[in-house]
């Protein structure tokens, strides 16, 4: 090989190495360079701690994408996408994204036609110099809860205004028939009747709330079946009887429930009343027992006016009644089915009802069983 040969050579690997190197440098600078529009990072502690968040919490970014999320928003869908779902928390977002103060609020969502509402709460704060930090609680149950306590309220109120506002004007016709004996006598016994009826509202009210603070029985009692059944009978006996109407007790003897023996008979008690209420002079009220593998069913029939398929749903609700015209004649207050459902489900039960309008009804109670114990 020729002097100018090996010289050729020479430049031409210098130059191969010169290329590789200037290439090198180049790409370590392109890595090194933060352009300055990317997006922002969600910091670590902050990642780490929405993994684990039971809250709905949400971190969105300076241009409204939403870089984290909580498990619970997306099942309360906050997020939909990498976008809020809900514009006015959207709006809230920006919001305190150009003046950084911190908000909160409460927001009705509504996702679709067929999906209640959800009533939240929601926080929304200044995450460093680019984040937004958005913690929301949904509230809907305790919004739930207070209305129903709202309703409950101007219940009794209303129901209390009727035997209350009767009594005063039977008094105040008493005071005017005072000379004469017999309207005297037939005011006050409607006075007495009227009193009886307030009494026994009072009286459920007490029961029902009571009902509704109780937890689940931790330790239940066995509970002799046929000394609640025959109570409830003897309660309602001397109303039956006037009426021309027979009480009649049939099925199992000797069963016990595991439970509260004074819920129990007040839900039992309330089932008999309620039949012989609504029953026909000169019917039938039939109570019956038996016992499954695991529970004992109470049911509690009669030949009364029934009721329509539509209201079913309906009868266990507080103050509802299927004939609120017959309301004041049978001296019901709207409670006792309530009161039922209540004990039920405090007991581990359920109550079930078959009715046909205008043949009758049959409330079936069904609680947990004692069973006997073998003896060797």
């Amino acid at each position: 090989m020729t002097t100018s040969q090996t010289i050729l050579y020479a430049l031409l690997i210098g130059l191969f190495v010169a290329g590789v190197l200037l290439a090198f440098v180049m790409s370590e600078r392109q890595q090194k360079r933060i352009p300055e529009t990317a997006e922002p990072l969600v910091p670590t502690g902050v990642a780490a701690v929405l993994s684990v968040l039971r809250a709905s919490a949400v971190v969105v970014d300076d241009a409204d994408v939403v870089l984290k999320a909580s498990a619970p928003a997306y099942a309360l869908g906050l997020v939909q996408g990498n976008e809020l779902h809900d514009a006015s928390l959207a709006d809230l977002v920006r919001q305190v994204r150009r003046d950084g103060q911190i908000r909160e609020t409460e927001i009705v969502m509504r996702r679709t036609p067929s999906v209640p509402a959800r009533h939240v709460t929601a926080r929304v704060a200044p995450l460093g110099a680019h984040l937004v930090l958005v913690l929301v609680e949904d509230r809907t149950r305790e919004r739930r809860v207070e209305a129903i306590r709202r309703d409950f309220v101007g219940n009794v109120s209303h129901e209390l205004k009727t035997p209350i506002g009767a009594i005063r004007i039977l008094a105040e016709a008493v005071q005017e028939a005072s000379d004469d004996p017999e309207a005297v006598e037939r005011f006050s016994g409607r006075m007495i009747v009227e009193s009886e009826r307030l009494a026994r509202l009072v009286q459920q009210i007490i029961e029902l709330s009571r009902l509704q603070g109780d937890d689940p029985l931790d330790q239940p009692l066995p509970v002799d079946v046929d000394a609640i059944v025959a109570t409830a009978m003897d309660t309602v006996m001397i109303d039956a009887q006037s009426r021309g109407l027979s009480v009649v007790a049939s099925g199992e003897k000797g069963l016990k429930i595991l439970g509260n023996s004074e819920q129990i008979a007040v839900a039992v008690g309330n089932l008999v009343a309620n039949a012989v209420n609504y029953s026909p002079d000169r019917s039938s009220v039939l109570v019956a027992t038996r016992a499954t593998d695991e529970t004992v069913e109470i049911s509690v029939t009669d030949q009364g006016i029934g009721i329509p398929t539509e209201e079913i749903d309906r009868i266990f609700e507080r103050f509802y009644r299927v004939d609120p015209a017959r309301h004041r004649s049978t001296g019901g207050t709207g409670l006792g089915l309530s009161i039922v459902k209540h004990v039920a489900a405090t007991h581990g039960g359920d109550i079930r009802v078959w009715s046909v309008e205008g043949q009758g009804s049959t409330f079936t109670l069904s609680l947990p069983r004692k069973k006997q114990e073998a003896h060797p």
